[in-house]
């Protein structure tokens, strides 16, 4: 009662003779006020005035253009997505029948333990390195699909820097020119320094071997090297075995590290043993391989985030240690992994015939990819385009390096409507039976006019 007479004293005498400025001495002690906490006159302070707008991704740029365009025979060619010949999403029928049987078995919503599921994590070490061959010295954890696997491994890398990083420096990792363009920051966050080495050979479309194995040959020993295990993005150019064969040697000699990016596995070929030859090729001669794995496009489960990361070790000892690291890593970055879409993986790869399902329809979308492939290349070619498009076919997975100009690019978005992101990479996920003609047209205009 107190307090309500001195604000009605108060109140008055600013109604009154003196209400003026009564009213502004109430007005500056508030802007005092307000200045000790970051507000005055009512309004926030520009706390973070000084941070400056980011890029949009370009990929983004190119989905948001897309989107705007009201041209009916629009063709996007930037989503790093599988779509169907239709041009939608696609959903696995086994990972539908999957979700069926995951919703019958009614299971709990609990928390995964740090290091995720533990028959996940040997689904995916089966899947990656064979049945037989599967590493018992190995470390491994289930990640944030394939971006989480690599985030993983850099703070592996940054917390526990290789035998022969210099004293007090940074882990070096090399990465292919042109690699994922998310490689890059992923590594560099995680607290390495990021290097290149020599891959893409622009005047041929298809590798530079020499220089890749030159570059490596001049690595410091110690560092890491980041190795597309197939379907290179976004080149589509992967080593022949007998270049696999000579970048083992290059690693084992100059004592690097193999660090695998796997996120196209059965994908490329459509057979899952036949894309992890390079990996297993690199065990069984001895590396000590980390390995990142990714399962959205394989199981087309890309909003789930199904990942995993392994590191082979020489010892049980070593590898319990380094289990333990990855643990402590995890749990500040993310706690604990997603529980859904590794339940999915496990009831496909639990029971041989639902697996064998989903190894015919990874076949069905590889295929498609080929198919479309050999579309585009003989429509170009019957136009009587006078330049080479035979890399369309040699390259492999869901991106085709074209070789188009960044002008060829704009002119396609400006007179075609065909969207793709500047460095001329083709999604070829986007490319159907029903739009093939219409791009092989669009290419030609652009690239003979």
């Amino acid at each position: 009662r107190r307090r309500r007479r001195r604000r009605r004293r108060m109140w008055g005498a600013m109604r009154g003779a003196g209400g003026r400025a009564a009213r502004a001495a109430v007005a500056a002690a508030a802007d005092a006020a307000g200045a000790r906490t970051g507000m005055a006159g009512g309004a926030r302070r520009a706390l973070w005035a000084h941070v400056p707008r980011g890029p949009e991704d370009a990929i983004l740029g190119v989905t948001l253009a897309f989107q705007k365009d009201l041209n009916k025979n629009k063709i996007n060619l930037g989503v790093g997505a599988y779509r169907g010949d239709d041009g939608l999403p696609y959903v696995l029928e086994s990972v539908r029948t999957a979700e069926r049987k995951l919703l019958d078995e009614d299971h709990p919503m609990e928390y995964l333990p740090v290091a995720g599921d533990k028959e996940f994590v040997q689904h995916a070490l089966r899947l990656a390195y064979g049945a037989d061959a599967v590493p018992q010295d190995a470390a491994a954890i289930q990640t944030l699909s394939g971006t989480g696997a690599c985030r993983m491994a850099g703070a592996l890398l940054a917390a526990f820097p290789p035998r022969g990083t210099a004293d007090g420096g940074k882990p070096i990792v090399y990465l292919p020119t042109p690699s994922w363009a998310n490689h890059g920051p992923i590594f560099t966050h995680a607290g390495c320094e990021v290097r290149s080495y020599r891959y893409y050979n622009a005047a041929t479309r298809g590798l530079d071997e020499e220089g890749m194995l030159a570059d490596l040959e001049a690595a410091p020993a110690g560092a890491a090297v980041l190795l597309h295990a197939c379907a290179h993005n976004p080149t589509g150019v992967d080593p022949s075995s007998a270049a696999w064969s000579a970048l083992s040697d290059v690693l084992s000699q100059r004592g690097l590290l193999a660090l695998f990016d796997m996120a196209y596995q059965g994908f490329t070929s459509g057979d899952a043993e036949a894309d992890a030859a390079a990996l297993r090729l690199f065990a069984k001669r001895g590396h000590l391989v980390i390995l990142a794995q990714s399962f959205s496009k394989n199981f087309g489960l890309y909003g789930h985030r199904v990942g995993a990361l392994s590191v082979m070790t020489s010892s049980q000892a070593e590898a319990d240690a380094v289990q333990s690291q990855l643990k402590i890593l995890a749990r500040p970055m993310y706690s604990n992994p997603p529980i859904h879409g590794v339940r999915v993986v496990n009831e496909i790869l639990r029971e041989a015939p639902l697996e064998a399902r989903w190894r015919e329809e990874m076949r069905s979308m590889a295929e498609r990819i080929i198919s479309v492939r050999t579309a585009l290349r003989t429509g170009l070619e019957r136009r009587g385009s006078p330049l080479d498009w035979s890399h369309v076919t040699s390259q492999r997975g869901m991106f085709c390096y074209s070789g188009l100009t960044p002008e060829h690019v704009d002119r396609l978005a400006s007179e075609h409507s065909v969207y793709l992101t500047r460095n001329g990479r083709i999604s070829m996920a986007g490319v159907t039976r029903h739009n093939v003609d219409y791009l092989a047209d669009a290419i030609h205009a652009v690239t003979t006019a």
